[in-house]
């Protein structure tokens, strides 16, 4: 286990109501969620999934709205990371509509949690704008789906990028804090006597 991982987690959204066949999740999409979970669980992190709290689709008509958004949003607050698997449909050769990913995207970037997109690269003539310029407002970091596909491992190591550049800047911050308030704290000759 990675001591990086052990304390680190990771929220995967992706489309579930669009992807949904005969109450059973699109197989190509379920492959990716589960390899994801399987890659950064094996490694000690955390992972929130509603995929598979809702058994990939099987017990999605069992939660309502309201269950649904209280716990995905939890989840986003609790999260250090947000993946969201965005694949591209085969017979209609644009993305899986998925508007619950595309809010649980504006949670992330409003909370300012590291995004990472495993979709098409470049983006799919079906991604909205809002998608293609969020690397504008957010900390967006994108894996090609087909690297994903041959390389589920791609996904830790960007985590893992992205956590030892934040804790680099956490130190960073720390130092800075800590000198300017030893600064305020030293003692003047005036104080002293």
């Amino acid at each position: 286990m990675s001591i990086i991982f052990s304390d680190l987690k990771v929220f995967i959204g992706g489309p579930i109501q669009h992807a949904l066949k005969l109450k059973a999740l699109d197989n190509h999409l379920q492959v990716h969620l589960k390899s994801a979970i399987h890659q950064l669980e094996s490694l000690g992190a955390e992972v929130f999934s509603a995929h598979r709290t809702e058994q990939f689709g099987e017990t999605t008509h069992l939660f309502t709205p309201e269950e649904v958004s209280q716990r995905d949003r939890q989840w986003m607050e609790q999260c250090d990371i947000f993946v969201a698997i965005l694949p591209v449909c085969p017979q209609q050769k644009k993305l899986i509509r998925t508007d619950g990913t595309h809010i649980e995207l504006g949670w992330a970037s409003a909370l300012k949690r590291p995004i990472i997109l495993v979709t098409e690269k470049p983006f799919d003539d079906s991604a909205s704008h809002l998608l293609k310029g969020l690397s504008i407002i957010a900390q967006v970091h994108h894996i090609p789906l087909n690297d994903f596909t041959h390389d589920p491992a791609i996904l830790s190591h960007t985590i893992q990028s992205i956590a030892e550049k934040q804790s680099i800047t956490e130190k960073q911050a720390i130092t800075e804090t800590t000198s300017i308030v030893e600064k305020e704290t030293i003692p003047t000759s005036s104080a002293v006597a």
